[in-house]
């Protein structure tokens, strides 16, 4: 914030240093996570005045996770806030992106060529630079990238009838409801993995791969039963199913007329 108060977060430091000391002790953690929430915090108590309950938190922070302070800790390296002007500067143009945007298509008929895992994990990397609530990444991307066992979990899905069977390789986005536990912010996990995936597709057609997103109503019974089949836990959700392949170049492609800028925007009046 601008300006910085000299004390902030007081009344949640202490639970948030208490979640980060389990995080330490825990047999399965994510090591960049760890490093980027001890370099945060780190950088916090640097610069924040010293109350009775942020020094209490201080300590904790301290006992949990033996963190380098010295002095001659590359700062670069570190996972904390920075200046808008030290962003890389894409060499990208509206035109180009354009581009981008109306080369992908919704493509239902794919050839039987491989999907590389590579390319696949390129594209998931790319996808977790979009953005999140309070960067939680509430998203995952459960991969069936086989001939056979694609079209199966891609029939969980209705409005697949007719091109199921030639998909080579589904994703499917799912949700993690325990990033938000309060019952008000239910809702962002569908928010958050639908820009994951939107950035997915884009990566993707930078491949030479095509996509299909495909819906996922909110109903009982095939909820139910995707959750059996991808082993989900009570507080995951499908958000929706991606196919993904190399499209036949012979393959139809419905034209999808879009509203233009006069019809979709709404100003707000004074």
């Amino acid at each position: 914030m601008q300006p910085r108060r000299a004390v902030f977060a007081e009344d949640f430091i202490i639970e948030t240093v208490r979640c980060y000391a389990q995080c330490v002790s825990a047999e399965k953690v994510c090591n960049q996570e760890l490093k980027w929430a001890g370099d945060v915090l780190n950088c916090y108590f640097s610069v924040v005045s010293h109350t009775t309950n942020i020094a209490d938190a201080y300590q904790i922070f301290s006992q949990a996770s033996g963190y380098c302070k010295s002095s001659d800790i590359n700062k670069a390296a570190l996972s904390i806030p920075y200046q808008y002007q030290q962003i890389n500067q894409a060499q990208i143009n509206t035109d180009s992106f354009t581009d981008l945007c109306l080369q992908r298509r919704a493509v239902r008929w794919f050839t039987q060529q491989l999907v590389q895992d590579s390319d696949i994990n390129r594209a998931i990397e790319i996808a977790s630079l979009a953005p999140s609530a309070c960067n939680r990444q509430p998203f995952e991307f459960f991969v069936a990238n086989d001939k056979t066992l694609a079209p199966s979990i891609a029939k969980y899905a209705g409005g697949t009838a007719g091109f199921a069977d030639n998909i080579p390789c589904v994703i499917v986005v799912v949700g993690d409801l325990s990033a938000y536990p309060e019952e008000r912010d239910r809702h962002v996990i569908y928010i958050d993995g639908s820009l994951a995936a939107m950035q997915l597709m884009l990566a993707l057609e930078t491949m030479g791969l095509s996509s299909c997103p495909i819906n996922w109503p909110d109903l009982d019974v095939p909820e139910q039963k995707m959750a059996k089949r991808l082993g989900l836990k009570s507080y995951e959700r499908p958000i929706m199913l991606i196919a993904v392949g190399y499209a036949k170049p012979d393959g139809m492609i419905p034209f999808s007329q879009k509203k233009p800028a006069n019809v979709l925007r709404k100003d707000i009046k004074l």
